[in-house]
């Protein structure tokens, strides 16, 4: 909104350099004063006459400009985060706005900029940031067409160092009701990674806030939850640290979840809850290596068990030749007795892994201590078996009770000859053996034989249970994976594995392939056949659910307010199927396809725009005292008056807000015309000196 005005003003444009005339103006002012003094009777016409004479050279102009006057603008910068989208603070907000752009709209000469500050889904937990909205706005237009801001906010904001200064009033019309209060839970401390199966300790802090009512203060209700799996209770006071143990159940990523009672009154929920992501560790892998006898495969075992630092490994060699026949008793054969007791039957659950590395009946571990390994199977331990010639013979461990648990019978046939080990169907979608021609020295061949060298050996067994992910020569199995109740266990059918790590015909992945059969023998989460989990990158969700199956999953997403959708997976590698969604909010979301859970969380659960949610005026009280502004409540004034006020003067006062007209302007057209005409100034000048004189000559 514009206005056009005439302005007139008298102006001059010397004929010469002002320095010069100012010396001409001290030189008459001295001829004049010299007059005066010799008291000639002519000498204020003879002033005169040099005023006009100056005057002249002065050039006196009269200015004519056509002035176009600009609107004052009155930014009203409107906070619509996360924070006022609770309780009546949207009915207020809207009534609010629209009665000051009807109250700025009844002030002439004045125009509204609207500006709107909305959470950036770009920006995880960017707060509300609207002083840097209202800096942004305000350098898109002239300072001196600025005339004040009004900030429709809770007061809680975090940007305040992005405006230190404003050319007008900045006011704030708070939202919220003095009745308000709310609840939030508070980690303290929380860490990162912890020992799987010992207590961890984190920090809590409940607080209340605002007018809390009796009935509620003092005690509230907690619920915690891994996994997404059943909730423990607890009743904890409020406004005081207290210390929480829990222990992981497994490896991996540990999702918890803490949520504190709703109580009837409250603000907000949305700060209730909180969620941790802690990843499970093991302290120390403690693994039993008993090797049958010494041969080339051995030390390939010793080194990958030795090389990784949070392995403790307890190997023992039996070192006596097969076919040795000396009538020395085999309790005598060591010089310090081995404790087998100890080892098999009273510490056995103390180790993860027992390896079976060419082990044959001796005479040294009795019935009852491989039933014992058996049992321990059952009870959730782990057993890997290398098999050597042996296995199918008269002294083969599947004579012993642990034949109960092996998924493998031998045949008694042992194959030697030449063969590339090859990944079944089944192999390839089971995460042991997946991609695992990716780590071969060479390019499979165009026959699909896989790029890494031969083995020599294979105890030929059969199958009957259990998942054969990879086979040897003849088809037969070569690597046999089987769960047994809460244990698991694998065979390896050769003892040839160590011609990989010898480079024998180029070699093979021999490290990798021991090393992911070994942690999924320990149960390790990323290992897992069948696994849902979720990866989370700002608001996308990158779904992956691995499967033996081969029908497409479908995952049902639960978001935080309890809404479900239905999301589909595409097969981007065999047994593994990925999908993607978008989180609408931040908070805990549940995925299922019906058998598996997982569960992510986006974003903090209490995002920062619900760390405070109190109306509150202090982090904005520096830039209204800077400013002159002032502020009100919408509760108590739904509808503020506005009034002018001038510069400097005081802007806000009971139940009214001061805005500062500016009058700009811009010129559109300026016309100059002298003041006297040239032949006036001559005659009056010429007048004035005849006059003085003949008054001077009577």
């Amino acid at each position: 909104m514009s206005m056009q005005i005439l302005d007139y003003e008298i102006a001059f444009t010397p004929l010469i350099p002002q320095q010069m005339l100012l010396a001409l103006a001290l030189v008459a002012l001295a001829c004049t004063a010299l007059a005066l003094w010799r008291l000639l009777p002519g000498w204020a016409l003879r002033g005169l006459a040099l005023c006009l004479v100056l005057g002249a050279l002065a050039q006196p102009v009269i200015r004519q400009e056509e002035r176009e006057y600009l609107s004052n603008i009155v930014f009203i910068v409107v906070d619509k985060t996360e924070s006022q989208s609770v309780d009546i603070r949207p009915e207020q907000i809207a009534r609010g706005v629209e009665a000051l752009q009807a109250e700025i709209g009844t002030l002439d000469g004045f125009e509204t900029r609207l500006v709107e500050v909305e959470n950036d889904p770009g920006v995880a937990d960017d707060g509300s940031m609207i002083l840097g909205a209202l800096a942004k706005a305000a350098s898109e237009v002239a300072t001196n067409r600025i005339a004040g801001a009004l900030l429709v906010t809770d007061g809680q904001i975090h940007d305040a160092p992005a405006l230190d200064s404003f050319p007008a009033p900045v006011h704030v019309l708070l939202t919220g009701q003095k009745t308000d209060w709310d609840r939030r839970l508070v980690i303290t401390n929380a860490p990162a990674f912890a020992i799987v199966g010992e207590p961890v300790t984190l920090q809590l802090r409940i607080e209340d806030q605002g007018a809390v009512p009796a009935s509620v203060q003092g005690m509230a209700h907690l619920s915690i939850s891994v996994d997404g799996g059943p909730e423990q209770q607890f009743n904890v006071e409020t406004g005081r640290q207290f210390e929480l143990p829990l222990t992981l159940p497994h490896g991996g990523a540990n999702v918890l979840q803490f949520t504190v009672r709703t109580e009837d009154g409250e603000l907000t929920d949305r700060n209730n809850a909180a969620v941790l992501s802690i990843n499970g560790v093991r302290d120390r892998l403690r693994v039993l290596l008993v090797s049958g006898e010494p041969h080339a495969g051995e030390r390939t075992w010793r080194n990958l068990l030795k090389s990784d630092s949070a392995v403790d490994l307890v190997h023992f060699t039996i070192l006596r030749s097969p076919d040795k026949q000396d009538g020395v008793p085999v309790r005598e054969l060591s010089l310090i007795a081995f404790p087998t007791r100890e080892l098999f039957l009273e510490k056995i659950d103390e180790f993860d892994l027992i390896i079976f590395d060419r082990y044959r009946r001796r005479g040294i571990l009795p019935n009852r201590y491989m039933q014992n390994v058996a049992d321990y199977v059952r009870r959730g331990g782990a057993v890997l078996v290398a098999s050597g010639p042996a296995f199918g013979g008269t002294e083969s461990i599947a004579r012993t009770p642990l034949n109960s648990i092996l998924p493998a019978a031998p045949t008694a046939r042992v194959i030697e000859k030449g063969f590339v080990p090859r990944i079944s169907e089944l192999g390839e979608r089971h995460p042991v053996t997946a991609s695992l021609d990716e780590f071969a020295p060479r390019p499979a061949s165009e026959d699909g034989t896989p790029g890494w060298g031969r083995w020599l050996r294979l105890i030929e067994t059969v199958a009957p249970e259990g998942q054969t992910v990879m086979t040897g020569a003849e088809d037969k199995p070569l690597l046999v994976l089987d769960r047994v109740d809460e244990g698991r266990i694998a065979m390896l059918m050769s003892d040839h594995a160590w011609l990989w790590s010898r480079g024998f015909e180029g070699g093979g992945p021999q490290l990798e392939l021991l090393r992911r059969l070994a942690h999924w023998t320990m149960k390790e989460p990323e290992l897992e056949e069948e696994r849902l989990s979720g990866r989370v990158e700002g608001d996308s969700v990158t779904v992956t659910r691995r499967s033996l199956s081969e029908e497409p999953a479908q995952i049902t997403v639960t978001g935080p307010d309890g809404s479900g959708r239905v999301m589909d997976t595409v097969e981007v590698s065999p047994g593994r199927w990925v999908g993607q969604f978008k989180g609408e909010e931040n908070g805990l979301y549940r995925l299922t396809d019906g058998d598996l859970e997982a569960v992510v969380a986006i974003g903090p659960t209490a995002p920062r725009e619900f760390e405070q949610t109190m109306a509150d005026l202090s982090r904005l009280q520096p830039l209204l005292t800077a400013t002159g502004g002032g502020s009100l409540r919408l509760e108590d004034y739904p509808s503020p008056r506005l009034r002018q006020v001038r510069e400097g003067r005081t802007a806000a006062g009971r139940g009214w807000l001061g805005v500062t007209p500016r009058n700009a302007y811009i010129a559109t057209d300026i016309r100059q015309t002298p003041a006297l005409p040239a032949w006036l100034l001559l005659v009056l000048v010429a007048v004035t000196m005849v006059a003085a004189w003949r008054w001077e000559g009577r």
